[in-house]
């Protein structure tokens, strides 16, 4: 199947690993790999911010840039919901709503391709550790997809996932929420923080690359050992 990658901002920049270990888990599971090069970012904190003029002209070089694609796969709940959000965004234009709807119904989140469409469960991954696994909201309540993760996680041998206490919470990053609300923001994630220590995991686990900068910089301001790996890089281990 050929699948056109959509790697995200904070892919590009500051988990360019990630992508890597995508790539290698598509292309194991027979996926033919295209990179778009002139992709951006997908509009989202323009279209979060109120600014939704400026987020149309992301939206539509986005349509334009994946239209030759037969699926696009990204390693983020949240970048992925906010494609999702283009038919809505550009209802007054019945032209790019129609194309903005062909690109929402091609995209995935990585493991919700693996998992719905490739109809993978296990992964042949390998990681001895003891792990929580962060829902972030975006992925659960926008994009709707909650099984994926947990049912390939389940089947990395060596791996005991322990459950988040109130992992319906939100970690406190929320894109420019983190910003404009700061005070507010550090609470969510000291309390985010509080709750996977408690787990005692070595790792935590997620799915959305926001999220771990997040709570992964706030462990490590208050000097806490525990590592922060994305799914993909946990499905993509193997043993030495």
């Amino acid at each position: 199947m050929k699948v056109s990658l959509f790697i995200t901002c904070l892919g590009d920049v500051f988990y360019p690993g990630v992508g890597k270990d995508m790539v290698e888990l598509l292309e194991r599971h027979g996926c033919e790999i295209d990179f778009p090069e002139n992709q951006t970012c997908c509009g989202q904190p323009a279209y979060n911010s109120g600014y939704h003029k400026d987020t149309k002209k992301a939206a539509k070089h986005m349509i334009n840039t994946f239209e030759h694609a037969n699926a696009v796969v990204t390693p983020s709940g949240s970048c992925a919901a906010m494609l999702k959000e283009y038919p809505q965004l550009l209802e007054d234009e019945p032209k790019w709503k129609e194309k903005a709807e062909a690109l929402a119904e091609k995209t995935y989140e990585l493991t919700q391709f693996l998992y719905r469409v490739l109809h993978v469960t296990n992964t042949g991954a390998f990681l001895e550790a003891k792990a929580t696994y962060h829902t972030s909201c975006h992925m659960t309540r926008l994009l709707g997809e909650k099984e994926a993760p947990f049912q390939l996680l389940s089947n990395v041998k060596g791996l005991q996932l322990k459950d988040l206490p109130n992992k319906q919470n939100c970690c406190g990053f929320g894109g420019t929420f983190a910003v404009k609300m700061t005070s507010i923001s550090e609470q969510m994630v000291d309390e985010k923080v509080n709750h996977v220590e408690e787990t005692e995991a070595d790792i935590l686990i997620g799915a959305d690359s926001g999220c771990l900068m997040n709570i992964g910089g706030r462990m490590n301001r208050k000097n806490k050992p525990i590592k922060v790996m994305h799914i993909a890089q946990v499905l993509n281990s193997r043993e030495a």
